[in-house]
């Protein structure tokens, strides 16, 4: 977790009577971001810089919860506009909330890094993640769709290359699952083709929302992004433009399965959307964090080569990554597996 250092001694104390700005200056230098990482540095680098920052911080970290404390409990008398006030005591109670880990920390706004080697273009994708809930997982921006979305253009260059070598058409690319839509805009971006970033219903508002926030960058870099509804196995639910099956030669996901049902319901997906022509492909990352997952991907791996489907994985590996759901668990770091996958026989 990113913490902006201010010393203690900086705080300005309320029997100073601080002014609003003051005190808004003081709360916005205090404010917590999610760390941002970058998966070409080492897990020990990242465990390391980790501890520094947490043995350099603890005491201004204190000194911090019992600042803000104290500006949550004041009347703030001394600030005669009342809107000025509620705000002042928001803030601080935000920025109390935050050092409670992700959970707590309501809504953020945070901008990705990207630097593509190839195009010699350094850019950003800025995604607003809302209050995290037991039921909108799909709000969060986890992990693994960063590091998918850093390993696209090597993808583009190997497994892919077939499908996105800037010899051939420029395809159109579904993402299954897409949340946040991190990774499906990093792929317009890197890749400069047209996506589809889908999720269930509830999700694609907050999607929306940040695909309208990127879409000149995404343009600006050759691709486009369009949304769209698509909830897996229920054709009520979903846009009709998903109603003729095996469309899409290039379909991405990550992060896709946490739920028992979820390994039956995604490889349905990827069978009714991946097309059937010969060279079409799924890429796929599944973060490794328990058993439980390492469960449902051998259920999911299962599942493709049933009955019609008979959906194979053809390249695997898997790369260091990190999540960022808990900061309070030191056991963020973890692998996370992708697989290319595509139809055993194509018609």
């Amino acid at each position: 977790m990113a913490i902006t250092p201010l010393a203690p001694e900086d705080f300005p104390k309320p029997w100073q009577k601080p002014d609003y700005e003051t005190l808004r200056d003081c709360l916005d230098q205090l404010r917590v971001k999610p760390r941002i990482w970058n998966p070409k540095v080492s897990r020990s680098d990242i465990q390391r810089e980790l501890a520094r920052e947490e043995e350099a911080t603890a005491y201004q970290q204190r000194e911090a919860v019992s600042w803000l404390s104290s500006i949550v409990s004041s009347s703030l008398g001394w600030i005669a506009d009342a809107d000025q006030q509620e705000e002042i005591w928001n803030e601080a109670s935000k920025r109390m909330a935050e050092r409670c880990g992700r959970t707590a920390m309501g809504e953020i706004t945070r901008s990705w890094p990207f630097d593509s080697e190839k195009d010699g273009q350094a850019f950003e994708l800025t995604i607003r993640e809302p209050p995290i809930t037991g039921d909108s997982l799909g709000l969060k921006t986890w992990g693994s769709s960063y590091v998918l979305a850093q390993l696209l253009p090597q993808f583009a260059e190997t497994s892919l290359s077939h499908l996105l070598s800037a010899e051939k058409p420029r395809i159109p690319v579904l993402e299954l699952g897409s949340g946040t839509g991190l990774l499906g805009m990093a792929a317009a971006s890197l890749w400069h083709v047209p996506v589809i970033l889908t999720d269930m219903p509830d999700i694609m508002p907050n999607l929306i929302h940040n695909v309208e926030a990127n879409r000149a960058v995404v343009d600006s870099l050759g691709g486009s992004i369009d949304t769209a509804p698509l909830v897996w196995g229920d054709n009520l639910r979903s846009d009709k433009r998903f109603e003729t099956p095996f469309q899409y030669k290039l379909v991405i996901v990550a992060d896709p399965i946490y739920d028992d049902d979820h390994p039956e319901l995604l490889s349905g997906a990827i069978h009714q959307q991946l097309s059937r022509e010969d060279g079409a492909r799924a890429l796929v990352m599944v973060p490794l964090r328990d058993e439980t997952t390492k469960r449902l991907l051998s259920v999911f791996r299962d599942r493709l080569t049933e009955d019609d489907r008979q959906i194979i994985c053809v390249e695997e590996d898997t790369v260091p990554g990190e999540d960022d759901w808990d900061e309070d668990d030191d056991s963020h770091a973890l692998d996370c597996w992708w697989g290319v996958l595509r139809r055993s026989m194509t018609e």
